[in-house]
């Protein structure tokens, strides 16, 4: 049975590894693409019109469907967020924390770019 306990948040002051995803083309404009480490399926999200980039686990909490990262970016009061394609929940990008009052949230990961390339932090 798939379980959310192998995602937790890591705030970028307690990264260890900087797990380096693939080449910055290698995602999709304004999209998501799904990455793995070490087991765990990770969503990142090349938030083009904002410049931004973001990290969360792809498990959607409710359904505990792999999908997140196919899930449709935009904005809610200026907070990034991602919907869910099975549900419609949203989630911000920056937190995780379900926009549409549920109780579920994400684990998000920081991201940075270095050399053209998306690395994606960790705690070990």
């Amino acid at each position: 049975m798939i379980s959310t306990e192998a995602y937790k948040t890591v705030n970028e002051e307690a990264v260890t590894t900087w797990f380096k995803a693939a080449p910055v083309n290698a995602f999709p404009s304004n999209g998501g693409t799904c990455v793995q480490y070490k087991g765990k399926q990770i969503a990142v999200f090349n938030f083009s019109r904002r410049n931004e980039w973001y990290a969360c686990q792809n498990l959607c909490p409710h359904k505990m469907q792999m999908i997140l990262s196919r899930g449709l970016i935009g904005t809610h009061q200026e907070e990034p967020k991602v919907a869910c394609p099975f549900h419609k929940k949203s989630f911000s990008l920056k937190t995780g924390e379900c926009i549409n009052g549920d109780e579920c949230s994400l684990a998000t990961y920081p991201v940075k770019i270095k050399d053209e390339h998306v690395y994606i932090g960790f705690k070990e």
